[in-house]
């Protein structure tokens, strides 16, 4: 039995190109994941930075889409920790929401709802997916609009809702 996982990836550090080098390392680490069979990604995306640090560059987003054979959220936000620390994010040093060399989230684990303590946290769906263009745009363009966020609704309609924020796409990563 198969599960799709969605992974976001975000970044801002180093310009365009050093965010897709990022990105498309970060695609070949998680191909390398044990139970992954394929990996599948989205365009580029930008959008604004959100949050406390305003005077930071434009971020980037994809989504990559994984193909399971099994695997447990708490082990699957492990590995993407993991590969975080490898492209230099520390997470305990930074300011939440501020720049950052690659930021790797789960979003979507099959249809699961998962709130485990860890370690480490992994709560699946995403618990603020349904508020971020950034994560939604990207998903939906490898999932389809009709895609259902457990909990949340039909992906489509929850990136209509959020019309103003501004997401926009970039081309192919």
């Amino acid at each position: 039995m198969r599960v799709r996982a969605y992974v976001g990836l975000g970044g801002n550090v180093g310009g365009g190109g050093a965010v897709r080098a990022a990105f498309l390392g970060a695609a070949a680490a998680l191909a390398r994941v044990d139970g992954v069979t394929s990996v599948r990604l989205s365009s580029l995306w930008a959008s604004a930075p959100c949050g406390p640090i305003a005077a930071q560059p434009e971020f980037s987003n994809a989504c990559a889409e994984l193909s399971l054979a099994s695997c447990s959220a708490t082990a699957l936000v492990a590995e993407l920790l993991a590969i975080e620390r490898a492209y230099g994010r520390e997470r305990a040093r930074e300011v939440p929401m501020g720049p950052r060399t690659l930021d790797l989230d789960l979003l979507l684990l099959g249809e699961l709802v998962v709130d485990d303590p860890g370690p480490p946290r992994a709560i699946v769906p995403h618990p603020r997916l349904f508020q971020r263009a950034f994560a939604l745009a990207p998903l939906i363009e490898l999932a389809g609009p009709e895609l259902v966020v457990p909990g949340f609704g039909v992906a489509g309609a929850l990136l209509v809702r959020l019309g103003e924020q501004q997401v926009r796409r970039l081309g192919p990563l």
